[in-house]
């Protein structure tokens, strides 16, 4: 394989886009920096194919990334390949407003080949090929100038390996007839929404114990008034305020700014300071959480009530029976969610009762569910049995 040497200028990077959109893949890793931002600042980008590797570095002066991008982005006649690839997306995204499409992640193929749910990168290269990655690198000071030549190694590495990597877990999808099984959660990660971080929602991430509408109501103001901060001036959220901070203030919430002087997590500046104020005018223009926003009481599922999620119980105990049987990570074939939806009543809209889920598991978790399929202790295992009631067709 040609291994390039760091790529600093529009035109390299153009010839460089132009010979791999010829390839049916190109292997996308990313190193950035996001301790002190709000954004991630990305630092480096590897590709590689079968043929070629490089880095291209977008802190360089006068560099365009559009070649890339737009081979990422808008080139549907190349593979992209990731492994647990959420965070490169969410930069590509961040650049360009869209996602890479098609795309393989090797953390989901690893899954189908029962590899393990989460898989890391290194551990799946020492099981595919047999080799032990240099580590030394990986909390490197990447937004630093000039880059050695051992940053630039390991990094390029990484996207080497992933080259190598996907043309053989390819084919044993291939062999075990479960390349299919990989369409709908590669869909689902490129899907632009999941990397839009709505001011809205932010709420939905802050751990708290109150479920009263008007403490909820409290703190989605306050959750998305902190992300609007945090994005305009580019620091962590939790440099604005932290979430711990945020709940107590929810569920507290101070008479006037001078009270903010006193909030635990807060400095005494908050009393009299912009930013106070700022806060202070969110919690006034706060209402209630409407009903149809207010998360369910009950966190194992919608109506699942006490002896459906005892149902829930059951049906992750058959997962995993399943899942081993067919040596799949469980993660892949179900979520939690789905098996809580499910034994609260709920058949339309399931994946799991759809496609190759339901001859994997889900026909036989609806025979449990609705009484036709049983465990049983049999030798001192645990094993299943079918009733008398009608089986499913």
């Amino acid at each position: 394989m040609r291994i390039h040497p760091l790529i600093t200028d529009t035109e390299s990077l153009e010839q460089l886009c132009e010979r791999l959109a010829q390839g049916g893949f190109v292997a996308v890793d990313t190193e950035f920096m996001r301790e002190n931002t709000y954004w991630p600042d990305v630092c480096l980008f590897q590709v590689a194919n079968s043929e070629e590797a490089a880095a291209i570095d977008p802190k360089a002066e006068g560099i365009d990334l559009t070649p890339l991008m737009s081979l990422l982005v808008n080139n549907e006649n190349v593979l992209k390949v990731f492994h647990a690839g959420g965070q490169d997306i969410e930069i590509v995204f961040n650049l360009t407003g869209g996602t890479p499409h098609p795309m393989f992640d090797t953390q989901i193929a690893a899954m189908a080949l029962g590899l393990g749910e989460q898989v890391g990168y290194s551990n799946l290269v020492e099981s595919m090929l047999g080799r032990n990655l240099d580590k030394g690198a990986r909390f490197t000071d990447w937004a630093r100038r000039p880059l050695d030549k051992r940053q630039i190694d390991y990094a390029i590495g990484d996207v080497t390996h992933l080259a190598e990597l996907f043309p053989k877990m390819l084919e044993r999808l291939k062999r075990t007839g479960r390349g299919g099984w990989l369409d709908q959660e590669m869909e689902r990660i490129s899907d632009r929404a999941n990397y839009v971080n709505d001011p809205a929602l932010a709420w939905k991430k802050v751990k708290i114990q109150s479920r009263k509408a008007d403490v909820l109501g409290r703190l989605k103001a306050l959750a998305g008034w902190r992300e609007l901060e945090a994005r305009s001036k580019n620091l962590p959220r939790g440099r604005i305020m932290k979430d711990e901070t945020l709940a107590d203030v929810a569920m507290h919430p101070p008479a006037d700014q001078d009270a903010l002087g006193r909030v635990r997590g807060l400095s005494a500046a908050w009393k009299a300071n912009d930013i106070g104020a700022r806060m202070m005018e969110a919690l006034a223009n706060a209402e209630p959480l409407p009903a149809a926003e207010l998360p369910a009481r009950d966190e194992r599922g919608p109506g699942l009530g006490r002896e459906g999620a005892l149902v829930a119980d059951l049906l992750k105990l058959l997962l995993k029976i399943r899942a081993r049987e067919s040596n799949v990570a469980p993660r892949l074939v179900a979520r939690s969610e789905e098996l809580e939806q499910l034994a609260a009543g709920r058949r339309e809209g399931l994946s799991i009762l759809e496609g190759w889920r339901f001859e994997e598991f889900g026909r036989d978790a609806l025979d449990l569910v609705e009484g036709r399929l049983a465990f049983a202790i049999r030798g001192g295992k645990l094993v299943m049995t079918r009733t008398e009631l009608e089986t499913t067709p």
